[in-house]
């Protein structure tokens, strides 16, 4: 059933598969936390995802949710900014800085 004010469904008579119900013993924080771990982008694919609108909006958008659970507001709305602006591709990845210009000695 879905409330006929707002896009979101209402899942309270939704019946949980196996591997969801194994969920049910982590907090919501707890799985929010691990969607957060998840969606990181590791140090070691960092520079082939450091420009992936969807990755960095994932990030973004994971950390809003850690911080909306932990009654954070002020937290939340900076992050929902970042991961709009990643999809909106108003954003876009700083040069890394350990392949910016280098400065060679001279002798």
């Amino acid at each position: 059933m879905t409330n006929l004010h707002s896009k979101t469904p209402d899942l309270s008579d939704h019946q949980m598969s196996p591997r969801t119900a194994s969920l049910s013993e982590y907090s919501t924080l707890e799985l929010a936390q691990a969607l957060a771990e998840r969606l990181a982008i590791p140090e070691r694919d960092w520079h082939r995802l450091k420009s992936n609108c969807n990755a960095r909006a994932g990030e973004h958008l994971a950390a809003a949710l850690v911080f909306l659970l932990k009654n954070q507001p002020q937290e939340v709305i900076p992050r929902l900014n970042q991961a709009v602006g990643w999809l909106e591709r108003r954003i876009t990845a700083p040069p890394c800085p350990t392949h910016g210009t280098t400065s060679k000695k001279r002798s």
